[in-house]
Order: structure tokens, then sequence, then C-alpha cells
């Protein structure tokens, strides 16, 4: 079987909203094994995680003043990350948008890199995921496989 993707699923899931980008991730994995799905606790472990791989998609929490739920597509190869949206809220010591940032300054992005963020409030340590982030899980997921399948459209 061909891997279409590496998608990476970032969160923490005793930090309620933060852990959504891992659920997406095992949604993606339990639906479509043509996809390879890694879920990482730290933005940080990303850039050896993804190593060669030529399509990633990375999917998290994100805080752009949306409302709970919102989801957003960034093509993080073509442009920098909107600021503040993938910066670490505390719950990560070095946040999605300096992991990109720096991976791009080393010359190690990989020629597609995709970020599908849920738009999250609650970050509380013991705390479960909102109802609204929870209810985005599957159109999430569904906007990771679209990602993978729109190769060489605009994100």
């Amino acid at each position: 079987m061909t891997v279409r993707a590496l998608v990476i699923g970032l969160g923490n899931l005793e930090r309620g909203d933060d852990a959504v980008g891992r659920h997406v991730a095992r949604l993606v994995a339990a639906q479509h094994l043509d996809v390879r799905v890694i879920e990482l606790d730290d933005p940080s472990e990303a850039i050896d995680a993804w190593g060669t791989a030529d399509t990633v998609v990375v999917t998290d929490a994100v805080t752009s003043g949306g409302d709970p739920g919102d989801i957003r597509v960034v093509d993080a190869a073509a442009r920098t990350l909107p600021a503040g949206s993938w910066a670490s809220r505390g719950t990560h010591a070095f946040g999605l948008a300096a992991v990109v940032e720096l991976a791009r300054a080393l010359g190690q992005l990989p020629r597609r890199l995709l970020l599908v963020g849920v738009e999250a409030k609650r970050f509380d340590h013991g705390t479960s995921m909102s109802d609204a982030v929870a209810a985005a899980v599957p159109a999430a997921a569904a906007a990771v496989l679209a990602a993978i399948d729109n190769e060489g459209e605009d994100a």
C-alpha cells in the first residue's frame, strides 16, 4: 500500500480543547489506511517526525479569535503562519509557528506542509474538550483529507 501523506496530530489529551489535533488524527487513522498518522504532545518534535516526507498535514488547536470549532487551513510551505494563531498557548513550550519557521530557516520544510487548525478556547489541565470543538472533529478530519487530495491547489 502506498502512503499518501503523513498526518501529525498535536496536543495534550489532559488540557481540554488542546487535545483536538490528536482526536482529528485518530479519526483520520481509523478511516484512511493509506495515510500515516502519528500523535505528538510537543510541536518541537514535528521536524524530526516529518523527516523527508513529501506531504505533511499537521492538525492542532488554534486561537485566532474565531468561534470555538471553526476550522482553518493554511499552506505553511507557501507562507508564514498568521501571528498569534499557531503560537504556544502555554500548553507547548515551543509553539507550532516557531517550529515551522525554524524548519523553514533550516531548509527542512516538507514540499507540502498544510496545517489544519480547530479554533479552541478551553486549555485548563484536567478538563475535557468543549462541545463545539469535539463536534468539529469530523469536519476537521475531512479538511485534513481534502488538504491531502488537493495537491497543487492553494490551501
